[in-house]
């Protein structure tokens, strides 16, 4: 699976934000700068998430496995794939 990064020129430099996960952007004066920015921006919202997940599971009884993503994986199979772990 591959995520897509979005790029605008704006009169103060670039705005960039991931497509396919909310709350990932960001903004810089160079390319370069909001490519990289980007990058710790999506970290930051996996690590707020799953931050919000552990407290939403606290004390509960849970099964926790890694999950690996196939790359290149188009949509609709994926979500097939997801469905063995619901």
């Amino acid at each position: 699976m591959n995520l897509t990064a979005i790029f605008q020129k704006v009169p103060e430099g670039y705005v960039g934000f991931i497509e396919e996960v909310p709350g990932a952007d960001t903004r810089g004066r160079t390319l370069e700068e909001v490519r990289e920015k980007l990058a710790d921006a999506l970290e930051q919202v996996l690590e707020n998430n799953r931050a919000l997940a552990e407290r939403g599971i606290q004390g509960k009884d849970v099964i926790r496995e890694p999950m690996a993503l196939p790359l290149g994986m188009k949509r609709t199979d994926l979500l097939r794939h997801l469905q063995r772990y619901s």
